[in-house]
C-alpha cells in the first residue's frame, strides 16, 4: 500500500486528481472516472517521465492533445499512468531518490533482456517484470 500511496504522489496527489486517494478503492474509483490531464502534466513537469516516454507508455501525443481539450484521460489511460507511477514510486523507494531512480529506469538492464525498464511499462506484464527486479534489488538478491 505504501507504494500505491507514493504512486498517487507521483501523479500529483489528491490536489491534482481532485479526490481523496487514501485507499485502494478510492484509487480504483478515480482511475475508472479518468484522471485529469493535469496528472500527466504533473508527471512530465516533475521530471519523472518525458513527453516521449508518456507517448510510448501512456498515450500518444496526438491523443494527449485531444484529451487536453476534454480535460480527462480515459480509464484505460489513467490505468496505464498509475501503473507507470507505481513502478516509478517503487524505483524511487528502492534507490532513495528521484534522480537515481530515473537514471536506473532509463538505463538498459541485462536482467530485462537489455531493455530500459521504463520502456517495459507499456504492458502490465512488463511492469510486473520491472517490479520483480526492483524487489530483488531492494532485498539484495542478485539481479
Amino acid at each position: 500500500m505504501v507504494t500505491t500511496i507514493r504512486a498517487v504522489d507521483v501523479v500529483g496527489g489528491p490536489e491534482v486528481i481532485g479526490a481523496p486517494l487514501d485507499s485502494a478503492r478510492a484509487i480504483i474509483a478515480a482511475v475508472r472516472r479518468g484522471f485529469p490531464v493535469a496528472a500527466v502534466e504533473h508527471v512530465i513537469a516533475s521530471g519523472r517521465m518525458t513527453l516521449a516516454e508518456i507517448d510510448e507508455v501512456v498515450l500518444p501525443r496526438k491523443t494527449l492533445s485531444h484529451r487536453r481539450k476534454i480535460g480527462t484521460l480515459t480509464s484505460e489511460q489513467s490505468d496505464r499512468l498509475v501503473r507507470a507511477a507505481r513502478v516509478i514510486a517503487e524505483a524511487e523507494e528502492t534507490f532513495g531518490s528521484q534522480e537515481k531512480a530515473g537514471r536506473w529506469l532509463r538505463r538498459p538492464t541485462e536482467a530485462l533482456g537489455g531493455e530500459k525498464p521504463i520502456a517495459l511499462l507499456d504492458t502490465s506484464e512488463g511492469a510486473a517484470e520491472v517490479e520483480t527486479l526492483l524487489g530483488r534489488i531492494a532485498h539484495g538478491i542478485a539481479a
